[in-house]
């Protein structure tokens, strides 16, 4: 995302996951692919959970309970049915990672630079890991913002890493750099893997092998088993003001490939047994954060500036078709049958057919009803100028602050039955069918 434009202007496919997604898009490769029937029709609000703070945090849903995190510090589970509270334990941060649920646990990070083990019956804590320190990317005159010598933290830098489980062993990324590796039972360390930056993106695991990005502009393809570096693969530079450089995007890997996006506005496929570059598609200068997903032989994703949702050929990259959504997107997609499910940061969770090739229906959160006039334009875009006053730094967080209390969706949606399950900037999860 150029903050310019926004003041002035394994190695097969991944299974689809069933009854439950237990894990950032549902299983550990990221597949994102839901074989329930979804919502091509929308009814309305089945149920909305009131937080104290935004829930950036993607839900996941396992024996008829959802678990998130919430800004307020806190980690909930609340029943699937009645969006009633079934638990709250609160830790010393705000809790912007997305939870995998495994073997009775829940593995969550928060910002108090732990990594929490809960039982997911009872919310109680079972152990903590502790990381070298969270932080967030930092950088001198980030996205031309002033004072130009002073190191800055990305106010864009939304989210902590999100925990795959596997064979009894939790990897996740870290704000210190690292890539750990430790025990589901103790959380005891089993390796680390030492990057050049920030670790913000979730690790996904496929044939034994680890794939993940840093801001270091380095994607890596690390041995889940000894941590050792298999190959890693070199994005874009940006040492000016920082903008187009860095992997925010989690990976998917389908059919030999692994697929992600890059903040040098790239998407890239690379061979996930060699990283060879198979194919890349560049954006114009628009970040891609969301998780990509593969579906049917298309590569679907979406970017930041220009709100665009692209579909490519998977094994080319050639263009298929795009959609112009207005307003970017963070939040990464889920598909259940023929229809797409993605959050915008217009406080809208929206639903593409992706056989007709539009927007089937739209749903608006309270933040968006609330406050979504101040900062729309009259075209239905973001009204940037609303909120940004100038290039200093502290301005650019209370505009990014403002933008969010559309009630923007950043969280990622699960697909469960027949009901959508997502958190909004408005401090809401919701529940829609």
């Amino acid at each position: 995302m150029r903050v310019l434009y926004f003041v002035a202007a394994l190695v097969v496919a991944g299974p689809a996951f069933g009854a439950d997604s237990a894990m950032f898009r549902g299983d550990a490769q990221h597949s994102g692919l839901a074989k329930d029937t979804g919502v091509p029709t929308l009814n309305g609000v089945k149920w909305k959970f009131k937080t104290q703070a935004p829930v950036l945090s993607s839900p996941a849903v396992a024996d008829g309970v959802i678990y998130f995190g919430s800004s307020d510090h806190s980690v909930y589970a609340v029943s699937a049915k009645t969006g009633e509270q079934v638990w709250k334990t609160r830790t010393g941060g705000r809790v912007v990672s997305s939870p995998a649920v495994v073997d009775g646990r829940v593995y969550i990070e928060s910002y108090d630079s732990n990594l929490y083990a809960l039982d997911a019956t009872t919310g109680e804590v079972k152990w903590k890991f502790k990381t070298a320190g969270e932080h967030r990317f930092t950088a001198r005159h980030l996205h031309g913002g002033e004072p130009a010598a002073e190191l800055m933290a990305d106010p864009f830098d939304f989210y902590l890493s999100s925990p795959v489980v596997s064979q009894g062993v939790v990897y996740f990324g870290s704000g210190d750099g690292n890539i750990y590796a430790v025990h589901a039972a103790t959380g005891e360390l089993k390796w680390k893997f030492q990057t050049g930056d920030v670790v913000h993106a979730a690790p996904a695991l496929a044939n034994g092998m680890l794939y993940v990005g840093s801001w270091d502009s380095f994607f890596y393809a690390i041995d889940a088993a000894t941590g050792q570096q298999k190959w890693r693969y070199k994005t874009g530079e940006d040492h000016e003001i920082y903008n187009q450089v860095g992997i925010q995007s989690s990976a998917v890997v389908a059919n030999g490939v692994v697929y992600f996006g890059c903040r040098d506005s790239n998407v890239y496929a690379l061979d996930a047994a060699s990283g060879a570059e198979r194919w890349k598609f560049n954006n114009k200068g628009s970040w891609v954060i969301s998780t990509p997903i593969v579906h049917a032989g298309k590569l679907y994703f979406t970017t930041s500036d220009s709100g665009t949702f692209q579909a490519l050929h998977a094994d080319s990259g050639l263009p298929v078709y795009s959609l112009k959504l207005k307003w970017p997107m963070f939040s990464s997609p889920a598909i259940a049958g023929n229809v797409l499910y993605i959050g915008s940061h217009s406080g809208k969770l929206l639903a593409v057919d992706l056989r007709f090739q539009k927007l089937a229906w739209e749903f608006a959160t309270d933040g968006s009803k609330q406050n979504g006039a101040t900062y729309t334009t009259a075209d239905g875009g973001p009204n940037y100028e609303a909120a940004f006053l100038d290039f200093f730094h502290d301005d650019m967080v209370v505009g990014v602050n403002k933008m969010l209390s559309v009630g923007a969706v950043l969280s990622s949606p699960a697909v469960v039955g027949d009901t959508i399950y997502f958190g909004s900037a408005d401090g809401h999860l919701y529940a829609i069918g």
